[in-house]
């Protein structure tokens, strides 16, 4: 009977030991089933182009992440400046492209943005664009309108 006593105070006092967790294990990876969405570049330079000139741009990405990416969203940062993006998973490894469009038809220097809303880690990633529409060269014959000169 004494020794049955021994064996269970035994077992009752190496239980607890036999359920700790090890905590010499190496961590797990932090991508371990995410989307992890990777742009060749977050910025494009439209730079110098005629007024009406092609106002199509494309972001390409891929998914480097393993687990199947989604854009939710993507806004642009006025009405001039439209997305366009895929509505559908893209899956790890896959690529792809938002396509903006930016309104030509407006003079001047321009930098805008498109915010995109996403299920990776960041949630939200802000794609640049920029650059200047040229006006249009004076029409033939006509004479260029006088620029700060006072005619009294």
């Amino acid at each position: 009977m004494k020794r049955l006593f021994s064996v269970a105070a035994f077992c009752l006092m190496a239980m607890p030991l036999m359920f700790a967790q090890n905590t010499t294990a190496e961590p797990a990876s932090d991508t371990g089933g995410k989307p992890v969405i990777a742009f060749e570049t977050m910025e494009i330079d439209y730079g110098t182009i005629p007024h009406n000139g092609e106002p199509y741009r494309e972001f390409k990405f891929t998914n480097t992440g393993d687990a199947p990416l989604i854009i939710s969203n993507a806004r642009g940062s006025c009405g001039c400046t439209v997305p366009e993006w895929p509505k559908e998973p893209i899956m790890p490894g896959q690529s792809n492209v938002i396509k903006v469009r930016y309104a030509t038809d407006r003079i001047g220097k321009f930098s805008k943005t498109v915010t995109l809303t996403t299920n990776d880690d960041e949630g939200q990633h802000v794609l640049r664009i920029k650059g200047e529409v040229l006006s249009d060269p004076p029409a033939e014959g006509s004479t260029p309108a006088p620029t700060g000169v006072d005619n009294q």
